[in-house]
């Protein structure tokens, strides 16, 4: 398995080309149905992902061997569902899907305060439609995401020459340290502060907690900034429900100012719970657990 996240995932233009013109032309169930074709090619030819899946499954869910290899596959599709429907949303076609919410009024309370807040996610069900949720709230452009520059730019500037620009504002982490300058200029404006805490990155300071059953790392980033900018934190998440329905889920963190600790404590238990019940959209393929050496 891979030992570690390093930062990228996978993908191609060519790749987003195809799903784009089916979504287009053809329509969703099409473009559906081609996944099926290619959740199968990342079972064989991702071989490190794939392995770090299996071992979520089996080891970590408990799963029978045969369960987890379907798993594995399930979750691949089920994130290129999630691919697509993030296509499908910022081209214009919202209306196709429907929404549920679970806490949306403690980020409405939050955003009442006028002193921002931080809101830690993961890497669990598509997190990036979530402005989609919050067209009902009197306060608009009011997220700002915390990210890497490492993903694809070829990716991304093919996605923004053909969907709608996103409301969201990226603030890219930087080595100097200069991104906790404009985390405090975001949360000044009242805007909340989305990072997600279930990648860790080597040689990066992190913390260790147990996730379902084994200890594993997690980046200090998030945890730190959460319990020491004095202000609300939340746990969110989007989890795709069926074909076309998402729900929202927003939670309000009790750890006081500094107890870095309680703060991770209380979102591996909001992850775990989640993950729960939706074990299927961890997308997190990597080595999480660092579990090279445990066999199956």
């Amino acid at each position: 398995m891979a030992a570690e996240w390093k930062g990228k995932s996978r993908g191609t233009v060519l790749g987003y080309k195809i799903f784009i013109f089916c979504i287009k032309k053809l329509g969703l169930s099409t473009a559906y149905f081609v996944l099926y074709f290619v959740a199968a090619y990342f079972c064989f030819f991702a071989k490190d992902s794939t392995q770090s899946s299996y071992y979520y499954f089996r080891k970590r869910q408990h799963y029978s061997k045969f369960k987890s290899l379907i798993s594995v596959y399930k979750s691949y599709f089920i994130f290129g569902q999630t691919i697509i429907d993030k296509i499908a949303i910022s081209s214009g076609l919202q209306s196709k899907f429907t929404y549920d919410f679970d806490g949306v009024d403690s980020i409405k309370e939050v955003l009442k305060q006028k002193k921002g807040g931080i809101l830690i996610s993961a890497h669990l069900g598509n997190f990036e439609i979530a402005e989609h949720f919050f067209g009902e709230l009197e306060e608009k452009d009011f997220i700002s995401l915390l990210t890497t520059d490492t993903e694809h730019t070829a990716i991304k500037n093919y996605l923004e020459s053909v969907t709608k620009k996103s409301n969201i504002k990226i603030i890219l982490i930087k080595e100097d340290l200069s991104h906790i300058f404009e985390i405090n200029a975001a949360l000044t404006r009242n805007e909340i502060v989305c990072i997600t805490g279930d990648r860790y990155i080597k040689d990066s300071k992190y913390l260790t907690q147990e996730l379902l059953g084994k200890e594993a790392k997690f980046p200090a980033g998030p945890f730190l900034i959460g319990s020491r900018l004095q202000v609300p934190v939340l746990f969110v998440y989007v989890l795709k429900e069926s074909r076309k329905h998402y729900h929202l889920y927003a939670s309000r963190s009790n750890a006081k100012y500094k107890d870095t600790d309680t703060l991770l404590k209380e979102y591996t238990e909001s992850l775990e719970w989640m993950l729960e019940k939706y074990p299927l959209q961890w997308f997190n393929y990597f080595d999480f657990w660092n579990s090279n050496k445990e066999k199956e």
